[in-house]
């Protein structure tokens, strides 16, 4: 991805969140500069902020994601058992542009439709060897109910509806109807290390400089 396109991404995910009400930390708006420095050490290390990927296959608008992290925790408190255990992210998901099919090893996480148009799931339990089982139904809890998943078929969450998907639950997600607004809770969040994918692509965009940074990525860390 061209820097130039991320800045732009960046300023329209930001309209596009503000118009439905909610507002983003101050450290949104914090300069490259200041993301450097000793005052966001706490943001860096625990990978707060902007993260807008393409899976490093340069077509953004058909696979891609935003991202904005807003609290994390640290993984050290998972092992023992206390602590900030959890994590919570705003995501934008444009119509028709595909989240690619993945799993995590350790992150439990809520989905939410926060609003915009509906956001359509792809969802498959793991097999034996942790690959995608295409045979078997799946069940996940819906806004705490369960709902039972036949192989190939999609989940679909109007605005407000969400779902669990614990780890080792392969999933793909999209939006039809209008962009979609997501909320994303969870477990402490690690992209770097817990993302299976199916396909072999990388979690973040390599970016081409072609232009001065108007803030600074989770990835430029």
């Amino acid at each position: 991805m061209k820097r130039s396109e991320i800045n732009r991404i960046k300023a329209e995910a930001q309209a596009f969140i503000h118009s439905f009400g909610a507002v983003l930390p101050p450290f949104a708006d914090w300069s490259p500069d200041l993301m450097r420095s000793e005052q966001a050490a706490g943001i860096r290390e625990r990978s707060l902020g902007w993260d807008i990927t393409d899976y490093g296959q340069g077509k953004f608008d058909e696979l891609g994601l935003f991202l904005f992290t807003l609290r994390n925790g640290n993984e050290k408190d998972l092992s023992e058992g206390r602590g900030m255990l959890y994590a919570e992210k705003l995501l934008i998901s444009r119509e028709n542009q595909l989240s690619p099919m993945h799993r995590h090893i350790v992150k439990a996480e809520d989905i939410i439709n926060r609003g915009g148009g509906d956001l359509v799931m792809e969802i498959y339990a793991s097999d034996a060897k942790g690959g995608i089982d295409r045979d078997n139904p799946v069940v996940v809890p819906s806004d705490a109910c369960p709902v039972t998943i036949q192989p190939g078929e999609h989940l679909r969450l109007k605005p407000g509806q969400s779902v669990t998907l614990m780890p080792g639950i392969w999933h793909a997600f999209w939006a039809e109807q209008g962009d979609c607004l997501i909320g994303e809770v969870s477990t402490v969040n690690d992209d770097r290390t817990d993302n299976v994918f199916e396909a072999p692509i990388p979690r973040f965009a390599n970016i081409e400089e072609d232009a001065e940074p108007d803030f600074l990525l989770v990835a430029d860390y």
